[in-house]
Protein backbone atom coordinates (compact mmCIF):
# COMPACT_ATOMS: atom_id res chain seq x y z
CA UNK A 1 0.00 0.00 0.00
CA UNK A 2 1.59 3.09 -1.21
CA UNK A 3 0.12 5.61 1.78
CA UNK A 4 1.50 2.82 4.46
CA UNK A 5 5.21 2.53 2.87
CA UNK A 6 4.75 6.75 2.59
CA UNK A 7 3.58 6.78 6.20
CA UNK A 8 6.29 4.49 7.63
CA UNK A 9 8.99 6.60 5.48
CA UNK A 10 8.18 9.59 7.32
CA UNK A 11 8.32 7.99 10.36
CA UNK A 12 11.65 6.61 9.82
CA UNK A 13 12.59 10.37 8.75
CA UNK A 14 11.12 11.70 12.04
CA UNK A 15 12.88 9.05 14.31
CA UNK A 16 16.30 10.14 12.69
CA UNK A 17 15.93 13.56 12.98
CA UNK A 18 14.88 13.17 16.76
CA UNK A 19 17.77 10.81 17.29
CA UNK A 20 14.72 7.96 18.72
CA UNK A 21 15.54 5.06 16.82
CA UNK A 22 13.30 3.10 18.80
CA UNK A 23 10.59 5.10 17.65
CA UNK A 24 10.83 3.48 14.54
CA UNK A 25 11.41 0.39 15.15
CA UNK A 26 8.43 0.36 17.74
CA UNK A 27 6.11 2.60 15.57
CA UNK A 28 6.60 -0.81 12.87
CA UNK A 29 6.35 -3.90 15.55
CA UNK A 30 3.37 -2.56 17.27
CA UNK A 31 1.25 -1.59 14.39
CA UNK A 32 -0.42 -5.02 13.63
CA UNK A 33 -0.60 -5.36 17.38
CA UNK A 34 -2.23 -2.25 17.96
CA UNK A 35 -4.85 -2.74 15.11
CA UNK A 36 -5.37 -6.58 16.18
CA UNK A 37 -5.89 -5.28 19.79
CA UNK A 38 -8.20 -2.38 18.77
CA UNK A 39 -5.96 0.10 20.38
CA UNK A 40 -6.69 3.71 20.41
CA UNK A 41 -4.57 6.25 18.73
CA UNK A 42 -3.51 7.28 21.93
CA UNK A 43 -2.88 3.85 23.36
CA UNK A 44 -0.40 2.97 20.20
CA UNK A 45 1.69 6.11 20.60
CA UNK A 46 1.56 6.05 24.65
CA UNK A 47 2.93 2.15 23.76
CA UNK A 48 5.71 3.79 20.96
CA UNK A 49 6.90 6.38 22.94
CA UNK A 50 7.24 4.40 26.10
CA UNK A 51 9.95 2.15 24.18
CA UNK A 52 11.85 4.93 23.68
CA UNK A 53 12.10 6.48 26.92
CA UNK A 54 12.73 2.85 28.93
CA UNK A 55 15.73 2.48 26.48
CA UNK A 56 16.91 6.41 27.02
CA UNK A 57 16.32 5.50 30.93
CA UNK A 58 17.87 2.44 31.03
CA UNK A 59 21.40 3.92 28.30
CA UNK A 60 21.39 6.93 30.73
CA UNK A 61 21.51 4.70 34.17
CA UNK A 62 24.45 2.66 32.35
CA UNK A 63 26.31 5.74 31.69
CA UNK A 64 25.48 7.00 35.10
CA UNK A 65 26.69 3.98 36.72
CA UNK A 66 30.17 4.17 34.68
CA UNK A 67 30.70 7.66 35.77
CA UNK A 68 30.38 6.91 39.57
CA UNK A 69 32.86 4.62 39.64
CA UNK A 70 31.74 1.44 41.78
CA UNK A 71 34.28 -0.62 42.60
CA UNK A 72 32.47 -3.18 42.00
CA UNK A 73 28.42 -3.30 40.74
CA UNK A 74 26.65 -5.31 43.40
CA UNK A 75 22.63 -4.63 43.27
CA UNK A 76 20.68 -4.59 46.43
CA UNK A 77 19.31 -7.63 45.18
CA UNK A 78 22.62 -9.11 45.77
CA UNK A 79 22.70 -8.30 49.52
CA UNK A 80 22.70 -11.75 51.26
CA UNK A 81 20.30 -11.09 54.12
CA UNK A 82 21.09 -14.26 55.52
CA UNK A 83 24.41 -13.57 56.68
CA UNK A 84 22.91 -10.71 58.64
CA UNK A 85 19.90 -11.85 60.45
CA UNK A 86 19.67 -8.85 62.15
CA UNK A 87 18.44 -6.91 59.67
CA UNK A 88 15.21 -6.06 58.11
CA UNK A 89 14.95 -6.80 54.92
CA UNK A 90 13.91 -3.55 54.23
CA UNK A 91 16.32 -1.69 55.93
CA UNK A 92 19.39 -1.53 53.19
CA UNK A 93 21.18 1.29 54.58
CA UNK A 94 24.11 -0.19 54.89
CA UNK A 95 24.73 -1.24 51.31
CA UNK A 96 26.46 1.82 49.90
CA UNK A 97 26.84 0.48 46.31
CA UNK A 98 23.66 -1.14 45.96
CA UNK A 99 22.09 1.93 47.08
CA UNK A 100 24.60 4.31 44.72
CA UNK A 101 23.53 1.71 41.72
CA UNK A 102 19.66 2.01 42.45
CA UNK A 103 20.23 5.86 42.47
CA UNK A 104 21.72 6.14 38.80
CA UNK A 105 18.78 3.93 37.73
CA UNK A 106 16.22 6.69 39.21
CA UNK A 107 18.20 9.48 37.40
CA UNK A 108 20.60 10.58 39.99
CA UNK A 109 24.27 11.22 39.41
CA UNK A 110 26.43 9.23 41.57
CA UNK A 111 30.12 9.64 42.85
CA UNK A 112 31.60 6.85 44.90
CA UNK A 113 35.46 7.10 46.34
CA UNK A 114 36.99 6.30 49.60
CA UNK A 115 37.41 8.69 52.19
CA UNK A 116 41.24 8.91 51.39
CA UNK A 117 40.65 9.62 47.45
CA UNK A 118 37.87 12.38 48.90
CA UNK A 119 40.52 13.85 51.03
CA UNK A 120 42.73 13.71 48.38
CA UNK A 121 40.48 15.19 45.84
CA UNK A 122 39.62 18.03 47.97
CA UNK A 123 43.50 18.63 48.91
CA UNK A 124 44.49 18.87 45.29
CA UNK A 125 41.28 21.56 44.52
CA UNK A 126 42.23 23.64 47.94
CA UNK A 127 45.96 23.89 46.59
CA UNK A 128 44.01 25.30 43.27
CA UNK A 129 42.25 27.27 45.19
CA UNK A 130 39.30 25.99 43.80
CA UNK A 131 37.72 24.37 46.98
CA UNK A 132 34.84 26.34 47.28
CA UNK A 133 33.71 25.75 43.54
CA UNK A 134 34.63 22.23 44.19
CA UNK A 135 32.52 21.59 46.82
CA UNK A 136 29.72 23.79 44.83
CA UNK A 137 30.30 20.85 41.97
CA UNK A 138 30.16 18.26 43.76
CA UNK A 139 26.24 19.41 45.45
CA UNK A 140 25.54 19.03 41.43
CA UNK A 141 25.63 15.05 42.69
CA UNK A 142 22.62 13.88 43.98
CA UNK A 143 24.28 11.03 46.24
CA UNK A 144 28.20 11.00 46.80
CA UNK A 145 29.43 7.51 48.79
CA UNK A 146 32.35 7.71 51.23
CA UNK A 147 33.84 4.45 51.63
CA UNK A 148 36.49 3.37 54.07
CA UNK A 149 36.05 6.17 57.01
CA UNK A 150 38.16 5.12 59.85
CA UNK A 151 40.53 2.79 58.04
CA UNK A 152 43.65 5.24 58.34
CA UNK A 153 43.72 8.42 60.31
CA UNK A 154 43.26 11.76 59.28
CA UNK A 155 46.07 14.54 59.70
CA UNK A 156 44.49 18.08 60.86
CA UNK A 157 44.63 19.65 56.90
CA UNK A 158 42.96 16.27 56.08
CA UNK A 159 40.55 16.32 59.04
CA UNK A 160 39.32 19.37 58.49
CA UNK A 161 38.90 19.72 54.84
CA UNK A 162 36.68 15.73 54.92
CA UNK A 163 34.58 18.25 57.50
CA UNK A 164 33.72 20.72 54.95
CA UNK A 165 32.75 17.86 52.79
CA UNK A 166 30.18 17.04 55.16
CA UNK A 167 28.89 20.15 56.23
CA UNK A 168 28.46 21.13 52.30
CA UNK A 169 26.41 18.30 51.94
CA UNK A 170 24.57 18.83 54.94
CA UNK A 171 20.31 19.48 53.87
CA UNK A 172 21.51 19.71 50.28
CA UNK A 173 22.54 16.17 48.63
CA UNK A 174 22.78 12.90 50.40
CA UNK A 175 25.50 11.35 51.53
CA UNK A 176 26.68 8.07 52.98
CA UNK A 177 29.17 6.85 54.30
CA UNK A 178 30.81 3.27 55.63
CA UNK A 179 33.12 2.98 58.36
CA UNK A 180 34.65 -0.01 60.58
CA UNK A 181 34.75 2.17 63.84
CA UNK A 182 31.94 3.01 66.07
CA UNK A 183 30.97 7.37 66.19
CA UNK A 184 32.96 6.92 69.91
CA UNK A 185 36.12 6.50 68.21
CA UNK A 186 35.71 8.95 65.74
CA UNK A 187 37.97 11.10 67.34
CA UNK A 188 40.85 9.05 66.71
CA UNK A 189 40.60 9.26 63.23
CA UNK A 190 39.82 12.84 63.17
CA UNK A 191 42.58 14.05 65.77
CA UNK A 192 40.15 16.35 67.21
CA UNK A 193 36.97 14.96 69.50
CA UNK A 194 35.34 18.72 68.36
CA UNK A 195 35.58 18.15 64.86
CA UNK A 196 34.54 14.59 64.97
CA UNK A 197 31.53 15.41 66.60
CA UNK A 198 30.73 18.44 64.93
CA UNK A 199 30.65 16.15 61.77
CA UNK A 200 28.50 13.04 63.53
CA UNK A 201 26.20 16.18 64.19
CA UNK A 202 25.62 16.08 60.87
CA UNK A 203 25.79 13.29 59.76
CA UNK A 204 23.34 11.95 61.55
CA UNK A 205 20.98 14.23 61.32
CA UNK A 206 18.26 13.19 59.17
CA UNK A 207 20.29 10.16 58.61
CA UNK A 208 19.77 6.01 59.16
CA UNK A 209 22.54 4.24 60.85
CA UNK A 210 22.71 0.10 60.57
CA UNK A 211 25.25 -1.45 62.71
CA UNK A 212 26.41 -5.10 61.28
CA UNK A 213 27.63 -7.51 63.64
CA UNK A 214 29.44 -10.71 63.59
CA UNK A 215 32.46 -11.75 61.08
CA UNK A 216 33.28 -10.54 57.92
CA UNK A 217 30.82 -11.30 55.00
CA UNK A 218 33.67 -11.52 52.42
CA UNK A 219 35.48 -14.22 54.87
CA UNK A 220 32.24 -16.77 54.93
CA UNK A 221 33.92 -18.97 53.25
CA UNK A 222 37.38 -19.03 54.07
CA UNK A 223 37.95 -20.69 57.35
CA UNK A 224 38.83 -17.35 58.82
CA UNK A 225 36.80 -16.32 61.86
CA UNK A 226 37.51 -13.13 62.02
CA UNK A 227 40.24 -10.32 61.31
CA UNK A 228 42.55 -8.65 63.50
CA UNK A 229 41.22 -5.97 65.71
CA UNK A 230 42.44 -2.46 64.52
CA UNK A 231 42.68 -1.31 67.93
CA UNK A 232 45.98 -1.14 69.87
CA UNK A 233 46.79 -3.72 72.30
CA UNK A 234 46.24 -3.48 75.99
CA UNK A 235 43.55 -0.37 74.72
CA UNK A 236 40.32 -1.01 76.74
CA UNK A 237 37.14 0.40 75.64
Amino acid sequence: MPEAKETTGQIEYYSRAMKAPRIREAATRLADQAREGGWTHEEYLAAVLSREVAAREASGAELRARAAGFPARKSLEDFNFDHQPGLKRDTIAHLATGLGLRATQLGHRVLFATAIDWVARLQAAHQNGRLPQELVRLRRYGLIIVDEVGYIPFEQDAANLFFQLVSSRYEHASLILTSNLPFARWGDVFGDQVVASAMIDRIVHHAEVITLKGSSYRLKHTQVDSLPSTRPENTEE
